[in-house]
């Protein structure tokens, strides 16, 4: 019986990654090889991400058609091109759970990638590029951030960067800036432009935790959002200390670095919440790792359900604002036309599309949203061995935006945004993240 005939809703139970049947290799092939036959029979993922073909492929030019045809060596390039998008459990699979065959296959993935970590066969690149604090630590030197810039735009440097470190010369890099944004923050966070009211829903004192790419990467996407929070009369502070979300560390499997995040972020989150703060971030995956990913990693752990409780995407904080009538729409200038772009990571939240709802509120705009993978999710874009699959994955999007004649596109995800901009003819044309298009409607 699929999805279809099953009124219940999907069940998703926890990610029980502490029993030690967990990282047995055997116990794991075995769930492998019942998974991966089940998606054989049904096929319905085939056009989500690059796992489904690579499997279906195999399958298919295997001696006998079937799974039992298949080197087991195929069974590991499927996990690694899985990168825990979670839209074929969401969107696609009618196994789910409660269904008696309790598919779970980004869950599935995970635990094949622990397995790997744990046996420390994820390579250099592979740790660096999900070590965000280090990374951003040294290359926001001041004169560091300069020369990592400046070889990160370089031709030279990027086919050093692809001959070291397999990262593909196409592949849009961050930059990375010697003021971060909590330093910028901390000396000026904008005063609420009226005092904080609370709602059913909301406290209007919220806690910015500004991620490690939003306050290295691109600190305007936490500027941005305190300054329309700050006009919409919502006080915003900072936690004392803030580390990686654990997301990166997440999707290379890597479990204990993600719960030594978590006991460092948690405490100062739970203690503000504690003072009456709610807590929102500028970067969908690291919303979904607070609401989702860690509350099913640590259930019994009650100070994460806390967290999970008051964790909010911004655009859904501003919605529930608005629903109590305290969202300002003294908007000073019109956005036409705006292409707009879902991420997979906002989709699996079950919110809503609350950004495409607070960008219609502008006179004259109109938001045509595109619900597609942009095929980036974390390092996976960047990699020289999975480049090619992540832009065949964009091409739609890219197609999209690139039909719309919008007067701009956008990304709740700016690092989607910036793997939709590399597929563009006139790749000088950069995305305009939400929360910018906001501060441009207000004229803040």
């Amino acid at each position: 019986m699929g999805r279809e005939g099953n009124l219940e809703a999907p069940t998703r139970h926890p990610l029980n990654w502490r029993d030690p049947g967990f990282h047995d290799e055997h116990a794991l092939e075995q769930e492998l090889e019942r998974v991966f036959d089940i998606c054989h029979g049904c096929r319905r993922c085939f056009s989500l991400c690059q796992a489904f073909p690579t499997l279906f492929d195999a399958i298919d030019e295997s001696p006998t058609g079937e799974l039992e045809g298949v080197d087991k060596r195929v069974y590991w390039k499927v996990v690694d091109h899985c990168y825990l998008c979670d839209m074929c459990y969401m969107t696609k699979c009618p196994y789910v759970p409660p269904h008696p065959w309790n598919l779970d296959f980004p869950h599935l993935m995970l635990r094949a990638k622990s397995v790997k970590a744990r046996k420390g066969d994820t390579s250099f690149r592979d740790r660096m590029l999900t070590s965000t604090d280090t990374v951003g630590s040294i290359a926001g030197i001041p004169v560091v951030a300069q020369l990592v810039n400046a070889a990160n735009s370089s031709k030279l440097g990027r086919k050093l960067l692809d001959k070291v470190l397999y990262v593909h010369p196409e592949a849009p890099l961050p930059a990375y800036h010697s003021t971060s944004a909590r330093a910028r923050l901390a000396k000026h966070m904008p005063a609420p432009a009226a005092a904080p009211q609370a709602t059913p829903e909301t406290t209007g004192r919220v806690v910015l935790f500004t991620t490690c790419y939003g306050n290295r990467n691109e600190p305007d996407l936490a500027t941005d959002l305190a300054a329309v929070f700050a006009h919409n009369g919502i006080e915003l502070t900072l936690a004392e200390r803030e580390r990686c979300c654990g997301m990166p560390k997440l999707e290379l499997g890597d479990l204990d670095a993600v719960a030594r995040l978590k006991d460092q972020n948690i405490p100062q989150l739970l203690k503000l919440v504690e003072a009456g703060y709610d807590i929102v971030a500028p970067i969908p995956s690291c919303v979904l790792m607070f609401k989702q990913e860690l509350p099913l990693m640590f259930p019994e752990d009650e100070a994460v359900q806390r967290v999970r409780a008051r964790i909010f995407d911004p655009f859904e904080y501003l919605m529930l604002r608005h629903k109590a009538g305290l969202l300002r729409t003294d908007f000073k200038a019109r956005l036409g036309r705006v292409s707009y772009h879902v991420p997979c990571h906002l989709r699996v939240q079950n919110i809503g599309l609350k950004t495409r709802d607070v960008l219609r509120l502008v006179p004259d705009t109109t938001v045509d949203v595109i619900e597609r993978c942009s095929g980036h999710d974390g390092s996976y874009a960047v990699k020289s061995e999975f480049r090619a699959a992540s832009m065949k994955i964009a091409r739609p999007v890219i197609q999209k935006v690139e039909g719309a004649g919008a007067d701009y596109y956008s990304s709740d995800c700016p690092m989607a945004g910036h793997q939709i901009q590399s597929g563009l003819a006139d790749r000088a044309r950069e995305p305009t993240p939400p929360l910018k298009l906001l501060r441009i409607a207000y004229g803040i």
